[in-house]
């Protein structure tokens, strides 16, 4: 915001002038209001039901998802939703959840909601719901919201509290143009999703596919020209295993070589984050604790245990590994054919030899054991390239779903007062 004006940092060519500071009691008609009760005996058939686990969906309520209720038509008629109207969640655990909202840009005529939100329905002829939707979810509406809230047990918000918080927001036309851009990244967003989602879903079942089944020697799904049957084996015999180094942290350096630890292994990659990343100053008596491209960096302690492993590239080096993190370096096998195998049934291996602790914790005797079928190595390098490939597409995706949501928390700094 510009200062000691309300005006925003970016705007549209041929707008001017300052917003205007209103309650939001001053932008709806027909004020605000709670709405029905969510019968558990009435559940499964009658009306789509807006609840509190939708106000969680997205940029919009997601329609399709709604759960449904019986209702007799003068509650629904009482209580039927409308485009446009806007919902809060009236408690919540923590007091940074109280009044979150979602909007409805659905037409369907079939639709209430429930009596844990509290529904506003702006004034069509001064608002955009967009535009609305997008600034109740700024910092200073946030904050505003959360002053509101009252904590006992819990936090709840009442409609007078959300009725006189007070935003800034621009005339009706300038208001559709902001909602215009925020629509379009939200559809670019969920288009990249989708695809995301798709593409894992594809993933999913081609390791299921790929790999044999338990009590079988070959996968359902081959490629051309492979026949044999695959040998059983485990990690201790088809890789090289070994466990990091024990180092001192008060001698950790903030530069020199990145220091692979148990926090910096998460679930399918490595996290070199500044406030958890060490380093050491040099290799020299460390040379076997040097870890290279294509290795494999197993966690061995914390509640992901079996979930937390990562595959280490250039960008990760020159690193050493630490103690409590299982390096796994594949010289006699192809590494993504290995990588791909833990992916598809280490949890399950984990899950079956380890008992309940305070600490959950791997011994490197549970890594070696962990059975895998091998396959001649020309059919490990193609099914550990048609992953490979599968997870590039993947992640090409996730790349752009990030980048439009930072492009988009950058528009909701920089167009709102």
């Amino acid at each position: 915001m510009s200062e000691n004006k309300k005006i925003p940092e970016i705007r549209f060519k041929g707008v001017s002038g300052e917003w205007d500071h209103k309650k939001l009691q001053d932008l709806t008609e027909t004020g605000f209001s709670n709405g029905v009760f969510n019968d558990p005996q009435k559940v499964g058939k009658g009306y789509r039901l807006i609840n509190v686990k939708d106000m969680y969906s997205g940029d919009s309520i997601h329609i399709e998802n709604l759960s449904l209720l019986d209702l007799d038509e003068k509650e629904f008629k009482n209580n039927k939703v409308e485009y446009g109207d806007i919902f809060f969640t009236r408690s919540s655990l923590v007091k940074e959840g109280i009044a979150y909202s979602n909007v409805n840009l659905s037409d369907r005529n079939d639709i209430t909601f429930d009596g844990h939100l509290i529904r506003m329905q702006p004034c069509k002829a001064t608002t955009n719901p967009v535009f609305l939707a997008c600034l109740f979810k700024t910092p200073s509406a946030r904050e505003q919201f959360i002053l509101g809230g009252k904590t006992t047990t819990m936090t709840t918000i009442g409609q007078s509290d959300i009725a006189t918080v007070a935003l800034s927001l621009p005339c009706k036309q300038e208001q559709t143009k902001i909602g215009t851009i925020f629509q379009n990244l939200n559809t670019l967003i969920n288009q990249h999703q989708q695809k995301h989602d798709k593409l894992s879903n594809i993933k999913k079942a081609m390791l299921a596919k790929m790999f044999p089944k338990q009590g079988e020697t070959i996968p359902e799904i081959r490629f051309k020209g492979f026949n044999v049957d695959w040998e059983e084996s485990n990690l201790e015999k088809c890789t090289a295993l070994l466990t990091g180094n024990p180092f001192n942290s008060k001698e950790f350096t903030s530069e020199g070589y990145f220091l692979v630890r148990g926090m910096n292994v998460k679930r399918g990659y490595l996290d070199s984050s500044p406030e958890i990343s060490e380093f050491w100053p040099s290799s020299k008596g460390l040379e076997r604790y040097i870890l290279e491209p294509e290795d494999i960096v197993i966690q061995m302690d914390g509640a992901l245990i079996g979930k937390s492993y990562a595959k280490i590239n250039s960008r990760n080096l020159p690193a050493i590994l630490v103690q409590r993190v299982t390096r796994v370096r594949c010289s006699e096998v192809n590494p993504e054919f290995i990588y791909q195998y833990i992916q598809r049934d280490f949890l399950t291996h984990i899950s079956g030899i380890k008992t309940e602790t305070a600490v959950p914790h791997l011994s490197l005797h549970d890594i070696r054991a962990f059975s895998v079928f091998l396959p001649e190595r020309a059919e490990q390098n193609a099914i550990g390239d048609y992953f490979q490939n599968l997870d590039a597409l993947i992640n090409q995706h996730q790349q752009q779903i990030t980048k439009l949501n930072h492009v988009k928390q950058a528009c909701l700094g920089k167009m709102f007062v």
